[in-house]
């Protein structure tokens, strides 16, 4: 019987899950023949950033650039958490289990799928955050359980990001490992704010070697 996995891939800011559903492409090893791929779309909301204007969003942001010191929208945050949990628990009661479960996500969506991994009061099968941002202070610490920390966690970062700086991608894994989590942070020369087929092909790897120690 082969395994049911699930991946699901929250887009940035202003996107749309239907334009980021080639990312799967990239993902053609057997093991993933098995995996169903989930691409929502963030609501539309106005956003402070882009003076209020009306777009897809999963939560506000105040400024961009977005760097270690920005100010985030925590309820906002929380709010859309609880969506991205619904969606997961969704994938469990139709038979996955949850080690099979891998969050992603890209800039705003990155930070949604990182603070979703962190709330969640299950161990899943990892998340992985490009060019994203911790999007909530250090008190959320007492707030991830047991289960949640052991959830692993992969992080890329363009080095020349002007949206989402390359600090804030930074400070992401000391601040995971205050949480009692693991996280592998790759940082790639040369890359702005965008995804590169080599991050994808390294997501690819870092999945198949999590599949690889849960079986």
């Amino acid at each position: 019987m082969t395994t049911r996995r699930f991946v699901l891939w929250l887009h940035g800011l202003g996107d749309s899950g239907p334009a980021n559903e080639p990312i799967k492409t990239y993902f053609s090893s057997p093991e993933f023949k098995n995996t169903r791929w989930a691409f929502p779309s963030a609501p539309n909301m106005p956003v402070s950033c882009n003076y209020g204007s009306v777009m897809p969003s999963w939560f506000d942001i105040h400024e961009i650039p977005i760097g270690p010191e920005s100010p985030n929208d925590e309820a906002g945050v929380v709010k859309a958490v609880r969506t991205v949990h619904a969606m997961i628990d969704r994938e469990i009661t139709a038979g996955t289990e949850p080690e099979n479960i891998f969050i992603c996500g890209f800039s705003q969506g990155g930070a949604l799928a990182l603070a979703s991994v962190l709330l969640y009061p299950r161990t899943l099968g990892g998340g992985a955050v490009f060019s994203g941002w911790v999007p909530f202070s250090s008190s959320i610490i007492g707030n991830i359980s047991s289960e949640a920390r052991k959830t692993p966690l992969l992080w890329l970062h363009g080095i020349d990001d002007r949206t989402v700086l390359f600090s804030a991608g930074q400070v992401g894994p000391p601040f995971l490992e205050q949480a009692g989590m693991k996280c592998e942070f790759k940082a790639y020369p040369n890359l702005g704010h965008s995804i590169s087929g080599e991050e994808l092909f390294s997501l690819e790897s870092w999945i198949k070697s999590k599949i690889g120690s849960s079986s």
